[in-house]
């Protein structure tokens, strides 16, 4: 029997490995570098290169990153994704049914939808915990939830969010934590830093013409809206104008590069040599693809970017906290649920800040 009073709320990330173990480590990049979306190769090609190449000589370095990250409760990313669930489930009530699950790993996206399918639950509300939409994020998780919900004899009411990047509640819960830091330094630029995706699969999905024919560094427009670049240069500016950030001071980049293939540029730790050149001293840096604290934030723009900054003269790299389990964050989440179950009032039906498939 279907319970047709409760709506399934799924809120899907990356993952992260059970442990910082080196085997754990292994296990989790063959599963996240094997995905079609991620590294789109031939099979076999892609096979060879992560499982005799990759895997097998990246996770020992990474391990040794993850142990740095890693605190008693466990990995940030999964702490924080519970704790999200949990305050937003508080937040909707009992008349929805909130987990979280894993693109990779654990808690696994199947298990929480099998607990969705015992619940007798017939409407489920996917939420890619990506601000905004790529391939390789967004439609690998979307393409998972499909692959399992398909083989089921009765296929549920699906509705899935595709991104939220100008969401109000989003862009002032960054800005307010970057509000926090700018009272307490005076900085003389801004980087907006995301993750990178190689430039081929920007292509693949520009059924217009070309990147750049849509204007995708300076405008966001019905041309190039589901353009990963466009995406990330338009919440830059979403935020930065809430923060009164002039566009000359502040730079949109690129990090997390892997292989030789052209990447979106500019690179970030090309961007910070940059600034040392130019005299840039104190800079502020956000990483607005990202909701949680994690490798790619406290590691990679906390830590390796300050050091490159500071080996060639910088003085200030500091990095804005992200959203992990703010009250605006549960918000923004609360509010892209009824949105998506057609509940949204006045106050949260704002058309422009959210792209929805059902």
């Amino acid at each position: 029997m279907y319970n047709l009073s409760k709506t399934g709320v799924l809120l899907i990330n990356q993952g992260t490995p059970d442990s910082p173990a080196v085997a754990d480590v292994r296990k989790y990049l063959r599963e996240f570098l094997m995905d079609a979306r991620v590294l789109d190769i031939p099979f076999l090609n892609r096979w060879m290169l992560v499982n005799l190449i990759i895997a097998p000589t990246r996770a020992p370095k990474s391990a040794k990153v993850y142990q740095e990250l890693w605190t008693p409760q466990g990995s940030p990313l999964k702490v924080y994704g519970y704790e999200v669930a949990q305050q937003l489930q508080h937040a909707l009530g009992n008349n929805y049914f909130v987990r979280l699950g894993m693109r990779y790993q654990n808690p696994a996206v199947p298990d929480a939808l099998h607990e969705f399918r015992m619940q007798g639950i017939s409407r489920i509300v996917v939420i890619p915990l990506y601000p905004q939409y790529a391939s390789a994020t967004t439609g690998s998780a979307s393409q998972q939830v499909t692959e399992v919900i398909n083989k089921w004899q009765v296929v549920p009411e699906l509705h899935t969010v595709q991104n939220f990047l100008s969401h109000p509640k989003f862009v002032e819960a960054f800005a307010e934590n970057g509000r926090r830091q700018m009272a307490q330094e005076n900085y003389d630029h801004y980087v907006f830093t995301y993750h990178g995706l190689p430039e081929r699969q920007l292509h693949k999905k520009d059924y217009v013409s070309n990147c750049h024919a849509a204007n995708c560094t300076h405008a966001y427009n019905a041309l190039n809206q589901h353009c990963y670049r466009a995406q990330c240069y338009e919440t830059s500016r979403l935020i930065a104008e809430k923060l009164g950030i002039a566009p000359a001071d502040y730079t949109v980049a690129f990090q997390s590069r892997l292989g030789n293939a052209p990447w979106i540029k500019p690179y970030t730790e090309d961007v910070v040599k940059q600034l040392t050149k130019r005299g840039v001293k104190k800079v502020l840096a956000f990483a607005p693809s990202f909701i949680a604290d994690c490798l790619e934030t406290t590691v990679e723009v906390g830590r390796e970017y300050r050091e490159l900054f500071e080996e060639n003269g910088g003085e200030t790299w500091h990095l804005v906290e992200s959203l992990n389990k703010s009250s605006l964050w549960i918000e923004c989440l609360q509010d892209i649920v009824m949105a998506a179950t057609g509940k949204a009032t006045s106050e949260t039906e704002t058309p422009n800040y959210l792209s929805l498939t059902a």
